[in-house]
């Protein structure tokens, strides 16, 4: 018996990484799990890969109709949002993102991704998930949501908002009588495309400040996308029935420090 037995997923920037690594533990738990990613390409391959009812769809996460529209297929097919796994995010362009050098555009269009996206998929997932009894949402916001990121301003500040935001939307739908939990994780460094991209940040020597900072997570090793999967997987089941504003850090005891 899986742990999301007969429930409906939807996850979104699954097309690689730690997305597409939760949809495959997802649906090898019991769900059916719709994938979503601006890559639509990537998003059929993830599906195709998982079988059963999985589908996947192109996905712009800042586009509010694009919400509607998903939403509109997954109730149409299934009738029902059991999970929602708001993953899809961007970190940023260019060598550095410091407080002098991040121009508007840039900070804005971090925002309109990691933060808008987010806050988009949890309104359309709500309105589903309270005509059906309740549901699950899993925000992916990061340790730079918890720690100064001086290289990293619109990334950290996007995702300090994610896991203030997740908070709100606890509480709110916890007073309505929804039964819908919002937890945020945090992973710290992953092994995922996105996360070698921050050891490059800066200019210097991505490899040298790769070991630098694996020398400082106390368990020794930088985190792979099955660790914050694992950590999803818990917040979406039922064994998390008593958790909601939570947030859970996946980084090795990186933060502990």
């Amino acid at each position: 018996m899986g742990r999301v037995d007969n429930k409906v997923a939807l996850v979104t920037g699954a097309g690689t990484g730690i997305g597409k690594t939760t949809a495959k533990l997802l649906a090898r738990e019991g769900a059916t799990v719709i994938v979503t990613d601006i890559n639509a390409d990537a998003a059929s391959a993830t599906a195709s890969e998982l079988g059963g009812n999985a589908f996947g769809l192109g996905h712009d996460v800042r586009d509010d109709a694009a919400w509607a529209n998903v939403m509109e297929q997954v109730t149409k097919r299934f009738g029902r949002l059991d999970i929602h796994v708001n993953n899809a995010g961007i970190l940023a362009t260019g060598n550095t993102q410091t407080v002098e050098d991040t121009d508007l555009e840039h900070w804005r269009s971090v925002q309109q991704v990691n933060v808008e996206g987010v806050y988009l998929g949890c309104q359309h997932a709500i309105r589903v998930m309270k005509t059906n009894g309740g549901g699950s949402i899993v925000n992916l916001s990061s340790i730079a949501g918890l720690l100064g990121t001086p290289h990293l301003v619109a990334y950290g500040a996007s995702k300090g908002a994610v896991r203030q935001l997740t908070k709100s939307i606890a509480t709110y739908c916890a007073r309505a009588g929804y039964a819908i939990r919002c937890n945020s994780v945090h992973p710290g460094i992953i092994q995922t495309q996105m996360g070698d991209a921050v050891f490059g940040l800066g200019g210097g020597d991505a490899q040298a400040v790769r070991a630098e900072r694996t020398r400082a997570i106390p368990l020794g090793r930088v985190g792979e996308p099955e660790d914050v999967a694992h950590c999803i997987l818990f917040l979406a089941s039922d064994d998390a029935r008593y958790v909601t504003a939570a947030e859970l850090v996946v980084d090795g005891g990186y933060t502990a420090l």
